[in-house]
């Protein structure tokens, strides 16, 4: 006689999302309608175009930049031919501050995490050899965005092409500065203007520009959750549109030309989840708030990044399987271009194998895994569609509350955004050090470590170089012509100008950034914001 198996009972463990959704033992079918429009037409939840991946694969633009311009200049040729699709530029803490090379705040950090450009022949050291007409690139860079991209447009003259022939992306999202990244120079009023000069300008002369990409990254790494990622880029997307608007400027004539920045973190359901509420959120704000027309002003275009928050120290190859993961959770969710971090990325910037390993973990998905062969596979998943719900309900919270605040710079003022993302951070990192969020290698399954990984060094005589070729520059330029373009242009930001003229031409004359944020300076003052608790 075969004595009868009782089941044990397992005990209750509370299961939740990042988001601190609650997640059930199985979905069923609910009386909740799921989305059957296709992709391609509104709201754009399944994807922003008919065919997606099965017609084009995403842009595969990695992020590269360290030391001086002719090292990215290396590493850019590299990553191309290797099958990188689109280029993405690191800029130095000095470049992204407006500081000279040989200026007191420079010191110790020229050329560290990024390329340092301090003139324009820095910006044409960094893309010799590459034709601006032919490739697509992306400047991150927020402060000094108007100057960064005042370079780009001459050394595209330079190559012998127009203005109206460059692609490609500047960041330039300074609200998300004062809440999570703190590389502002100016206090928000005047860093708007600058930022409606950029789209003003671009949308008439830089027509296949992205003047600013909307970025939720940064937020997400600061330790928001994924609904308040979607909530705030947008609650700060209408901050832009507003001043555009505030200008004259009407918004089918540069909506089309905005673009977004998302984190992937390696919660794969809810990202996918956030990717596809961001766009339906999205097409109806600018439809029902703004009346846009243009199918192209309500379609939310995005680029994304891995999380690098999420990487390890220890054990650093485990991180390409987080990348890889994050890489399958992005592509599903729709993204127009991405970056996947390299392995080494917690404990350096990444080597060249490193970087290999990460553009060749985009092409493996994108070549081997069969999730592009169909658009919007996991629609329909009753536990993807669930989430769904739940982050858009609590989106369209969040942007009824800012709304009510008076918009995102008044929702800054009051540290509101950053309180938010405290909290959350401080929520994770308790579950982390009481165990019960599991770190692979980290809190559990750790290793007393094998020899350290080969690690990508910065020489610190790259900023000697620099002082001293910014010395020969100083002595060789025509000093004359650069005083007359800086006064000009210290005259022109005491009127409602447009800006951007009058820094391509301080750009031609060959002012360093330092000198062009100076002058600004002297106009605008500098952001010191008051403590908030």
């Amino acid at each position: 006689m075969v004595k009868k198996q009782t089941s044990k009972k397992v005990s209750p463990k509370n299961f939740v999302t990042d988001s601190n959704f609650p997640v059930k033992r199985i979905y069923q079918r609910s009386s909740k309608k799921y989305v059957k429009e296709d992709s391609g037409v509104y709201p754009y939840t399944r994807g922003i175009h008919t065919e997606m991946f099965r017609e084009r694969f995403w842009t595969m633009r990695q992020y590269s930049g360290f030391g001086d311009a002719k090292l990215t200049n290396e590493r850019f040729k590299f990553m191309l031919e290797k099958g990188q699709t689109g280029l993405s530029m690191a800029f130095d803490l000095p470049t992204q501050i407006g500081h000279d090379p040989d200026s007191t705040p420079a010191e110790g950090e020229v050329g560290k995490v990024g390329v340092s450009i301090a003139s324009l022949k820095d910006m044409m050291i960094a893309f010799d050899g590459i034709p601006l007409g032919k490739v697509s690139s992306s400047m991150t860079i927020n402060s000094t965005a108007s100057t960064l991209l005042a370079y780009y447009i001459v050394v595209g003259e330079s190559q012998g092409f127009k203005s109206t022939e460059l692609r490609g992306t500047t960041q330039n999202d300074i609200l998300k500065e004062y809440i999570a990244r703190n590389t502002y120079i100016y206090p928000p009023k005047p860093s708007m203007r600058l930022i409606g000069d950029m789209i003003g300008y671009c949308a008439e002369k830089v027509p296949q520009w992205y003047p600013v990409s909307i970025s939720g990254y940064h937020m997400r790494e600061a330790g928001c959750t994924a609904t308040q990622e979607i909530a705030f880029t947008i609650a700060n997307a209408i901050a832009y549109i507003q001043t555009c608007i505030d200008r004259g400027l009407k918004i089918d004539d540069f909506a089309p030309r905005l673009s977004f920045f998302f984190c992937c973190t390696i919660e794969f359901f809810e990202e996918v989840a956030k990717f596809r509420v961001a766009r339906k959120v999205y097409a109806k704000i600018l439809k029902e708030k703004f009346h846009a027309k243009d199918p192209r002003s309500l379609q939310l275009k995005f680029h994304t990044q891995t999380s690098g928050e999420s990487l390890t120290a220890q054990q650093p190859d485990n991180n390409i399987v987080r990348v890889a993961i994050q890489t399958m959770a992005a592509v599903i969710g729709g993204t127009q271009s991405l970056h996947t971090n390299s392995r080494d990325e917690a404990l350096a910037l990444p080597t060249q194998e490193s970087a290999k390993i990460a553009l060749r973990t985009q092409q493996i998905v994108a070549h081997e895994s069969g999730v592009t062969k169909t658009v919007d596979p996991m629609a329909g998943s009753y536990y993807l569609e669930e989430l769904c719900d739940q982050i858009e309900e609590n989106v369209w919270k969040y942007l009824k509350q800012i709304e009510k605040m008076g918009g995102s710079i008044k929702a800054i003022e009051k540290g509101f955004f950053q309180s938010e993302i405290r909290q959350n951070a401080y929520r994770l990192k308790k579950e982390a050090d009481a165990g019960d969020r599991v770190i692979v290698g980290v809190n559990k399954y750790s290793e007393i470590e094998e020899k350290p990984p080969e690690l990508l060094r910065i020489d610190d005589r790259i900023e000697i170089q620099q002082k001293k070729a910014l010395k020969e520059l100083r002595a060789t330029r025509d000093n004359k012509k650069l005083e007359k373009a800086l006064s000009a242009m210290k005259s022109a930001a005491d009127t409602d100008e447009n800006l951007m003229p009058y820094i391509i031409a301080s750009a031609r004359a060959f002012a360093t950034t330092g000198e062009i944020s100076n002058t600004f300076r002297e106009v605008f003052g500098e952001y010191h914001p008051k403590e908030v608790f």
